[in-house]
């Protein structure tokens, strides 16, 4: 989306630490366009950098009523989750704005997806723990869930989780993905059997599955150079 000059201004400015200018900036660029998500995203960033995330969720809130997908706005909007919730950490008196209809697991889900692409760890486990709490039966979040418990080390945690999503899949599921990573946790356990039991379940959900294919040559062979 194209940046008029009051945005341009605006993050400048708040770049400079020169707040109180750049939220007229901001202000004016909305008044000039109400309909572009960028100018509430923007305000919504200036007042997280001000310490007043609580302020900002109507922000975010309306630049996602704007445009459902801008992910800058999501991504915006769970930071200042975030950051509410560590200021009521040290304010436990101070009391929560209310929840907006329509935060739901595709949200929460896609703020995870966003702070997965900017290599926040911590956050995304957070939104997609959030996504499966509210959802307990959606096995995209749940997986992602449990790619990040693996990611952070957290190995009998993921386990349970991907276990969880073949559970949910049922027997004539097509999630070769979760059989693939619970055969890398297999194998990280020094379980050969178990490790080529779901490389072969996963090629058998997905024929071309590389990964999983791949992994099981490897396994094969190790066998082999033992005897």
């Amino acid at each position: 989306m194209k940046l008029d000059k009051n945005m341009e201004q605006g993050l400048k400015l708040m770049n400079e630490r020169r707040y109180e200018e750049a939220a007229r900036a901001f202000d004016q660029a909305i008044e000039r366009d109400p309909v572009n998500p960028v100018g509430y995203t923007n305000f919504g960033n200036l007042l997280i950098a001000v310490q007043q995330p609580e302020r900002s969720l109507a922000f975010f809130e309306k630049a996602l009523q704007l445009d459902p997908e801008f992910a800058s706005a999501a991504f915006g909007y769970g930071n200042a989750l975030f950051e509410w919730r560590s200021i009521r950490k040290r304010w436990p008196g101070l009391k929560r704005p209310g929840k907006p209809a329509w935060m739901t697991v595709i949200f929460f889900y896609m703020i995870g997806l966003c702070c997965l692409q900017l290599e926040q760890s911590g956050r995304a486990l957070a939104a997609f723990q959030r996504a499966v709490e509210l959802n307990a039966s959606d096995t995209e979040a749940r997986f992602q869930y449990g790619l990040i418990l693996a990611k952070l080390g957290q190995i009998e945690a993921a386990e349970k989780q991907l276990g969880q999503v073949l559970k949910d899949d049922g027997p004539g599921g097509r999630h070769a993905d979760a059989y693939y990573n619970l055969g890398v946790i297999a194998m990280y356990k020094d379980d050969a059997k178990e490790a080529s039991r779901c490389f072969e379940e996963a090629l058998k959900r997905q024929s071309g599955h590389m990964l999983a294919a791949h992994a099981l040559a490897e396994l094969k062979k190790r066998k082999e150079e033992k005897h």
